[in-house]
């Protein structure tokens, strides 16, 4: 069965998405690749093709991995009818997770870079409980509650190495 996973900046998607598509042989769309515009800072690509470049690879792939902060791509993904994670480990482990982020060259030229933007990513994830609009927590809560297939919301990241049982069995 094909999975979607949303939550918060530092939350674990990435790394539980990492776990299950490498256990089930899953390809995967981090959602950052492509929600913006690549070699520059913070600008979106246009909403209606990213859209659809999700539901192409939704289409392409009979099992699947979508994982990302975005609800409106998210959403793109669950036409398709995958099982819904939502990881909401609360902020102080978001902000944990965040400060021990291994770099991310698909996001920034260096690890300098990359830490040289941690206070900015320190305070967006403080504000994901407050801010509205479709990267909050209550956009994230609202796309959960509203979703009518498979889902399930995890407050603690998983055990990853050994897969938890039920995890595994996800992707088997």
């Amino acid at each position: 069965m094909p999975i979607a996973i949303i939550g918060n900046s530092g939350s674990g998607k990435s790394t539980l998405a990492a776990a299950l598509a490498a256990a089930g042989g899953l390809p995967c769309l981090d959602l950052d690749t492509v929600a913006w515009e690549p070699g520059q800072i913070a600008v979106p690509r246009p909403q209606a093709l990213v859209r659809a470049e999700v539901r192409a690879f939704c289409r392409d792939h009979p099992n699947w991995l979508v994982e990302g902060c975005y609800t409106t791509l998210i959403e793109a993904a669950l036409e398709f009818m995958p099982r819904l994670v939502f990881l909401n480990p609360g902020l102080e482990a978001c902000l944990a997770n965040c400060r021990a982020r291994p770099w991310e060259p698909h996001k920034y030229a260096s690890r300098q870079e990359q830490d040289a933007k941690l206070e900015f990513l320190l305070s967006w994830v403080a504000d994901y409980y407050a801010r509205s609009g479709p990267l909050s927590l209550a956009a994230h809560e609202g796309c959960f509650k509203a979703y009518s297939g498979p889902k399930h919301e995890l407050c603690s990241l998983p055990t990853l190495g050994p897969l938890d049982l039920e995890l595994a069995a996800w992707v088997r």
